[in-house]
């Protein structure tokens, strides 16, 4: 097995021995409760801060940042994009609100207490999470590599490649830095990936799938799991997926087989 590449080294960042993820262990989940989740929201970027859910939302012409009631979905605030922008992930940084767009290689920089756009900023190819760790920015492009971000600059310091059971894992989308991973859905599964932020190396799967019961998803509309919030001062994950009727509050639960998913 081989680590991630570590392409550009980052000021703090050491790679670890790869002998330390020879096996990845494979996550559960509990659900320790529901709410309410808007089923026209197509889930791009999520998380939590100070009691409130923050989203952005998907698809030219619907693309919003909402800020909203977690208990209830209520939506307390929303920005729309413009017609020709695809929104894509978010995250706070200060008193700023970041987001990305797909393909229009442009983001945008709002006042996080009103949703009003400040600024813009540009990148190279295309836009689909991000998270950040108190330090950088992180960004996710569909691709194996994970970008760091200055947060002050948003120009890219370094990339991270991130490998599962020896190879490059890609269609990383939602980010969450949670507990000194990063979480990262992987498109298109039920699956989450948990990363080792040094190395590169998967050091565990979330095995999602069931979490939304088959009679809750509508043909057409329901779409992939994407969405990954975390309330650290609580200790609470949630999740949710494009166009779900809910967003799941869960706790991890180890399971016994090691390798069950295939990229």
């Amino acid at each position: 097995m081989t680590c991630g590449r570590l392409i550009l080294l980052l000021p703090g960042l050491a790679l670890m021995p790869c002998a330390l993820y020879a096996a990845v262990p494979i996550y559960g989940y509990q659900i320790v409760h529901s709410y309410p989740h808007d089923t026209h929201a197509f889930t791009e970027g999520l998380f939590y801060l100070n009691g409130d859910l923050y989203e952005s939302t998907g698809l030219n012409g619907q693309s919003e940042v909402r800020r909203e009631r977690l208990q209830s979905g209520e939506v307390l605030q929303r920005i729309e994009l413009p017609a020709r922008y695809f929104g894509e992930g978010i995250v706070n940084w200060g008193p700023h609100l970041i987001q990305l767009t797909w393909r229009a290689q442009t983001g945008f920089v709002y006042d996080l207490a009103s949703l009003r756009q400040q600024r813009r900023f540009n990148y190279s190819g295309e836009g689909w999470g991000l998270t950040q760790n108190g330090r950088w920015i992180i960004m996710s492009d569909g691709t194996p590599e994970l970008r760091f971000l200055d947060p002050q600059t948003l120009t890219e310091a370094g990339r991270l490649e991130v490998s599962y059971d020896g190879q490059p894992l890609r269609n990383l989308n939602e980010l969450e830095w949670v507990r000194g991973e990063i979480y990262a859905n992987i498109w298109q599964t039920d699956w989450i990936a948990r990363i080792d932020p040094d190395s590169g190396a998967v050091v565990g799967l979330i095995d999602l799938r069931g979490l939304l019961p088959l009679a809750e998803r509508v043909p057409g509309q329901t779409d992939v799991l994407n969405g990954i919030a975390y309330d650290s001062k609580a200790d609470r994950l949630f999740v949710t997926g494009k166009n779900w009727p809910r967003l799941f509050q869960i706790r991890l639960r180890r399971k016994a087989e090691t390798a069950p998913f295939a990229p």
